[in-house]
């Protein structure tokens, strides 16, 4: 039989942050007050916000879905063990790459669980659901799931203009300054933790952008040299990195972030809704990844007949499921509800009956949208949608 080899911890090499000890503080006392109420011989539970479109409120002052009054709690019962002994022994794993100042990916924390014993978990949806939940009880106390140290394993989305990032060493913490006017034919990728970040810029404004594709032309032409500007790419629904990068840049250095995305009911109650005020399912985090002051450049269901883009057979009829998103943002979603421009342009969409991508401007000429489109749209901030 093999010998058990023994753990090996990792050592810090750098002081505990302000953020991290705020963390480590809130998992200790979370814990605390189980095992305290265990040891009196009562039912410890867990208090959770309820996440969903339901328990939300929308302020245009405030600017995002906030979290509603609505809770739920998970007692301590013979059904439940197992999950009780999953949170602690995820809420340890979070204790101890703090620690070590590492953190791991969800698929990676899954397969962490194996050498728990009875409580690993047999398949990942299982470890993602718990850590969902360890991150709603910790949100009422302003933590998200970045600050206990658990990422996602996809990208944040690529940047590239007038823009410096001031990161730093992962391992002697030294200042690392990253110009993203000067990446080659590449471009600098948002990482999976971005609250360390500093930015050095003098831009008019973020142009956050809903596809690849888009992204790469205005990239390659350097449309931030001619107009001053960060390109970011969000590639469809932002990721939480995307979205916090976005969040950050803009409050620090006071920069307008304009989205650009397909004119669907996709790319506007979906893409644009979760990047400006957050979704029901997040209200637990909307207030860490979502951008209030972003504002809609396009593409509009005016622009389609402004540029004649039914004429030049560049449009595409709406699909059912198309219909039901946009009839259900009207009737059920407080964000478009609260904003009158918002309504006008879904049922202007609905009678239309069309849709229209990004890329449609290519049917005038593979530039047009660089050369004519943004440019015009540029002039008039002050009319983009909310």
């Amino acid at each position: 039989m093999a010998a058990k080899k023994k753990k090996v911890r990792k050592q810090r090499s750098r002081p505990l942050e302000t953020l991290d000890k705020r963390t480590l503080k809130c998992i200790k006392e979370s814990a605390i007050k189980i095992h305290e109420t265990i040891q009196k011989k009562k039912k410890p539970e867990i208090v959770f916000p309820v996440r969903s479109l339901k328990n939300v409120k929308y302020e245009k002052k405030v600017g995002y879905f906030q979290l509603g009054r609505g809770r739920k709690k998970r007692d301590l019962t013979f059904n439940s063990v197992k999950a009780f002994a999953q949170m602690l022994r995820m809420m340890a794993a979070s204790m101890e790459l703090i620690e070590t100042d590492d953190t791991a990916t969800k698929r990676e924390a899954y397969y962490n669980s194996k050498n728990w014993g009875d409580a690993k978990f047999k398949e990942q949806t299982e470890s993602d659901t718990v850590m969902d939940d360890i991150e709603a009880m910790f949100s009422l106390q302003q933590i998200s799931r970045e600050q206990l140290r658990f990422k996602p394993a996809e990208h944040g989305g690529s940047v590239a203009g007038n823009l410096i990032v001031v990161d730093r060493d992962l391992e002697t913490g030294e200042r690392e300054e990253i110009d993203c006017t000067r990446m080659g034919s590449s471009a600098w990728r948002i990482p999976a933790r971005v609250e360390h970040l500093e930015f050095k810029t003098k831009a008019d404004f973020v142009l956050a952008i809903e596809t690849n594709g888009m992204y790469e032309r205005l990239s390659s032409h350097k449309f931030w040299r001619t107009h001053n500007c960060i390109l970011v790419e969000m590639g469809g629904v932002p990721t939480r990195a995307c979205r916090r990068f976005l969040r950050l840049l803009s409050e620090k250095k006071k920069i307008p972030v304009y989205a650009f995305v397909d004119c669907d009911p996709y790319g506007i109650a979906n893409i644009y809704r979760s990047l400006k005020v957050g979704s029901g399912n997040a209200a637990h985090i909307n207030n860490f990844f979502c951008v209030p002051g972003a504002k809609f450049l396009g593409v509009t269901p005016q622009d389609i007949v402004d540029y004649g883009l039914r004429e030049k057979d560049a449009v595409h009829p709406l699909k059912d499921v198309d219909i039901k998103r946009a009839k259900d943002a009207l009737k059920n979603d407080p964000f478009f509800q609260s904003h009158r421009p918002w309504k006008k342009a879904l049922e202007q969409l609905l009678k239309m009956g069309i849709r229209a991508e990004q890329q449609a401007f290519a049917a005038f000429d593979l530039n047009f949208v660089i050369r004519e489109y943004l440019p015009e749209k540029l002039k008039n901030p002050g009319s983009f949608l909310p």
